[in-house]
């Protein structure tokens, strides 16, 4: 199970009800957290998330709008006597952004917290076990910039009916039944793990993009997924704009969605030119699962 807390959905101009961007992702004890706008730290206070375990912040590109709320943050932890290893996941030139901001404010190679910076490579991002965290690569501008995926792991149950009928006793045989492992019974007989596993069931789908200019090349990673969130920073009547700046349409999104199998699209980077009734109205034209994202949202997949 994954599960997201909305933390600012503003475009680059903050409103009053309105953050930079952040989303807290929540999977088994782990609290990740994707992008760190100006603000993010009180938003986690304000949604009722605080700071507890967490120990992870995932980037997706270096502008300030998704950046700038990482010093407030260590500042904060710091004061907290937050002595956890905090660890940032970013592509080099992201992390190369963040280094000499912290450097400017502490010195070169100082933070205030235990830091260490990560980056990011086409592929696995972290295997917790349960679920898994990958990244790909985004086009937004000048940026070398990643969208991330949450995938939980597929569990199939063992079936009593099937235990029972073919005696297969309690005890370790089952676990190793479970864990995908023939077993020979004390008897001579050998059981298969397919002659007492339920059908794949669990899997779930988490897909985060940040800003991006194109969907090109996004369909192979966001295919299928429970929740895909993405920005809508213009709609389709100023398409001319947004290719100027580098974002996507609510149609464009909606599209994207309508062609990969999303259940859920989570439009966010919200302007302030338009209303939410605009945009809503543009992508569910397209994609009728859609929805557009507020601060201090909570979804649950």
């Amino acid at each position: 199970m994954f599960a997201l807390t909305v933390l600012g959905t503003s475009a680059s101009v903050p409103s009053a009800d309105r953050n930079h961007p952040g989303i807290l992702v929540e999977a088994g004890s782990h609290r990740i957290l994707v992008d760190c706008g100006e603000g993010t730290q009180r938003q986690l206070l304000r949604s009722g998330a605080g700071f507890r375990r967490l120990d992870r912040i995932l980037l997706t590109h270096g502008h300030f709008d998704h950046v700038l709320g990482l010093p407030g943050l260590f500042s904060t932890l710091r004061l907290r006597r937050t002595d956890d290893l905090m660890k940032i996941h970013a592509s080099p030139g992201t992390l190369d952004i963040v280094a000499r901001m912290l450097a400017g404010l502490w010195g070169e190679g100082r933070a205030p917290v235990p830091l260490e910076l990560v980056p990011l490579a086409t592929g696995q991002v972290l295997d917790a076990g349960d679920f898994t965290i990958g990244c790909f690569p985004v086009r937004h501008r000048d940026t070398d910039s990643f969208g991330f995926s949450f995938e939980s792991q597929v569990r199939r149950h063992l079936r009593p009916d099937r235990l029972a009928a073919l005696r297969v006793p309690d005890g370790p045989v089952r676990k190793e039944l479970a864990e995908g492992r023939a077993v020979t019974l004390a008897d001579g007989r050998t059981i298969d793990p397919e002659d007492v596993l339920g059908p794949p069931e669990g899997r779930k789908k988490l897909v985060i993009v940040g800003d991006t200019e194109t969907v090109d090349g996004l369909a192979e990673h966001v295919r299928d997924a429970d929740v895909l969130v993405i920005e809508a920073t213009f709609l389709q009547r100023d398409a001319s704009i947004a290719r100027d700046y580098g974002h996507l349409t609510a149609a464009e999104a909606a599209a994207l969605a309508a062609m990969t199998g999303i259940k859920l699209l989570i439009l966010t980077h919200i302007s302030g030119r338009y209303h939410d009734e605009e945009i809503l109205t543009e992508a569910s034209r397209t994609f009728a699962n859609s929805r557009v994202a507020a601060d201090f949202d909570r979804i649950v997949i």
